[in-house]
């Protein structure tokens, strides 16, 4: 049995992370930081700043729910497009996640010298809500104490992250998982329209007891 492309990205993200907590140059070089995207025409950070991480509980956090989600979205697209189309849509899907989700804190920040932002947040939150279409009902547990259907635990944390991206005092990128999230729905409901019918239907037939 091969290895999955989900544990090859976190593969990765990992090998490039640990390399980074070691190596402030590199680390300087890969953050996203929106000021010398515009000024320094580095548009690569968009990238490769999803593959570094601030610390190891950042790391461990982004790809432990990574890994979990990843599998669902990697498989459903295995099924829908083929093994090679699937695999190959979706590392692109991963991608445009991290890039996409980071669009709205460039605009914001481009020309604030001092803003800074790194890991994998956008692209793990595409691929949290996008499982989230698939497999409404799943359960998502959080610290493993409270579970809830991902519908639930969804709106909630788009909620959260909204109101929490407009304060912007806490140092933590919120519109990156805003985004990304967004991004995810809309990538599964434009491949799979009949996604969005399973989704209603799965909710309608959702009972809490």
């Amino acid at each position: 049995m091969g290895i999955s492309i989900t544990v090859m990205l976190i593969l990765v993200t990992v090998i490039s992370s640990f390399y980074g907590f070691n190596n402030l140059s590199f680390i300087e070089r890969w953050m996203f930081i929106p000021y010398k995207i515009k000024h320094r025409g580095q548009w690569d950070r968009f990238v490769l700043s999803g593959f570094i991480h601030k610390d190891y509980i950042h790391l461990l956090f982004n790809m432990f729910t990574f890994y979990f989600f990843g599998r669902v979205v990697e498989q459903y697209l295995s099924y829908k497009l083929g093994v090679l189309t699937g695999g190959l849509t979706f590392v692109l899907f991963y991608i445009a996640g991290i890039i996409l989700s980071d669009i709205p804190t460039y605009l914001k920040n481009r020309d604030n010298s001092y803003y800074r932002a790194l890991g994998a947040s956008g692209g793990t939150a595409a691929t949290v809500f996008a499982s989230i279409i698939i497999l409404p009902l799943a359960d998502i547990c959080l610290f493993g104490i409270i579970c809830l259907p991902g519908f639930i635990l969804g709106g909630l944390f788009l909620i959260y992250s909204y109101v929490k991206g407009k304060n912007e005092n806490d140092g933590i990128n919120h519109d990156a998982h805003l985004f990304g999230a967004i991004f995810g729905m809309i990538f599964i409901l434009i491949l799979s329209p009949d996604s969005a019918i399973h989704f209603l239907e799965q909710i309608k037939s959702y009972r809490p007891f």
